[in-house]
């Protein structure tokens, strides 16, 4: 019997294309702990089996106010991000290992696999960068590494500039990296393009993280990751959190607040149950006593972690870094926000019948939003606010991570980058693809797509 050699076709590769660069958000980047004693690796974000643990054990850290970094409480443990391929391991799927149920651990990697489709190659017009997301945005660390992941990228390329497409918290941290460093910005980069950014926070979403913890996945694999209790102790001594709080200049149509039932003596004498209301900044105080006796035992040691204003100094200086940044000339930017699903925007905890007592309680009660339109964690407003010159600002119905892999998204990308054939359904008025087939575009006016403005809805989300 004779067998034939089947060779696997090559992917197609354009030469033509300019390198594209991929920043995750928040949670986006597989880290590794070090041991600085032998050298040995191990990944401690994302995993599976023992993944509580780990975070615990290796992740769990405290802030360094003179130095602006957020340090492991284990003194032989240093965090690295891995680099292979190009860096885009770091950023593609988040546990390599897990084989069932592995969508929910893939960031970005439909949007690789279409990227390849289209005639990137990595290493040569396709590359990732990850970073430790305990850390501050502007961080000089992650500064000076993105600045080397530029210049790297920009001669792996043959000299072409480069496209950042970033997603979440990634567009906080690109934003910051062009305030801070324009010219490097400006030599290297040719567009960046920024989805579902919280340029002006994701207020609802952070108040519960501050009070309650934070949960990356759904359903039963909640039962096999990290309890919302540890990830809450590790992301108390964040400033990548901090940076996330619901920006206090901002003018915003609904000022997202925090709300509280209480009960208070009336003009009667008698106890009366009101709802009492805290703006962005009023907010704090209740941060602070809510978390005042919030502690984590490590290594036998009781350690005590309120809400941390060192941290909070650090983050108000960052956010005038965001305020201040520009698009430096002949660099292009575009702006791709999420909408049409119900977002946390305010944040309630008690109700009428059973009021909160005692501040310190509150992490004990579940919380209640007042949602606004967005990607279900970033209000529409806040991701459309970016304070930048803008080539286009496109909203499309979508999730917030899920937006990452949606077909729309693609075809924008694809215009933007001018990847592959020209799209003859393009439509340059509002710069959205129109969809050719008459059930798409069915579809496509189900779904109420919107470009330019802002639909707002109020209401319980839960």
């Amino acid at each position: 019997m004779w067998f034939k050699l089947i060779r696997k076709p090559q992917p197609y590769v354009d030469p033509d294309l300019d390198p594209v660069l991929l920043v995750p958000g928040i949670a986006g980047s597989i880290l590794e702990a070090v041991d600085d004693q032998n050298g040995k690796e191990e990944r401690v974000w994302v995993r599976i089996v023992g993944a509580d643990y780990k975070l615990r054990t290796k992740l769990w850290s405290r802030f360094d106010p003179s130095t602006g970094r957020t340090v492991s409480l284990d003194p032989a443990t240093s965090i690295k991000v891995p680099e292979e391929r190009y860096g885009l391991y770091a950023v593609d799927v988040l546990d390599p290992d897990m084989i069932i149920g592995r969508e929910c651990v893939y960031y970005f990697h439909d949007m690789i696999v279409e990227m390849i489709k289209w005639g990137f190659q990595e290493g040569k017009t396709l590359f990732g960068f990850g970073y430790d997301f305990r850390q501050s945005n502007r961080l000089q660390k992650t500064m000076d590494r993105l600045a080397m992941k530029l210049e790297s990228v920009y001669k792996a390329s043959g000299g072409k500039k480069i496209n950042i497409i970033s997603h979440s918290m990634g567009g906080l941290l690109t934003k910051c990296f062009m305030g801070l460093h324009s010219d490097i910005f400006q030599k290297y980069v040719k567009n960046w393009i920024a989805i579902a950014a919280p340029f002006q926070g994701a207020p609802g979403y952070i108040a519960s993280t501050f009070v309650n913890g934070m949960s990356f996945v759904d359903g039963w694999e909640q039962n096999f990751f990290i309890s919302q209790w540890s990830m809450h102790q590790l992301l108390i001594e964040c400033p990548s959190i901090y940076e996330l709080m619901a920006c206090p200049h901002f003018h915003w149509q609904h000022i997202p607040l925090l709300e509280l039932w209480r009960e208070k003596e009336g003009c009667d004498g008698y106890p009366r149950n009101i709802l009492e209301s805290y703006g962005p900044t009023q907010s704090i105080d209740i941060f602070k006593e809510a978390l005042s006796g919030n502690s984590v035992d490590y290594d036998g040691e009781t350690i005590p972690l309120p809400f941390n204003l060192e941290i909070l100094k650090w983050a108000r200086e960052t956010h005038k870094v965001l305020s201040n940044a520009k698009v430096p000339s002949g660099v292009k930017f575009y702006n791709i926000y999420g909408i049409n699903l119900e977002t946390p925007h305010s944040v309630c905890y008690g109700s009428e019948e059973r009021p909160v007592t005692d501040i310190q309680q509150i992490r004990f009660f579940q919380p209640t939003y007042v949602c606004v339109d967005g990607d279900g964690t970033v209000p529409a407003e806040s991701a459309k606010a970016d304070g930048l010159h803008a080539e286009a600002r496109v909203g499309v119905p979508g999730e917030h991570r899920g937006i990452l892999c949606e077909p729309y998204v693609f075809r924008i990308l694809k215009h933007w980058l001018r990847a592959g054939d020209p799209d003859p359904f393009y439509n340059p008025i509002n710069d959205y693809v129109i969809l050719p087939t008459a059930f798409e575009m069915e579809s496509h006016h189900e779904k109420a797509l919107q470009v330019t403005s802002l639909k707002r809805r109020m209401g319980n989300c839960f």
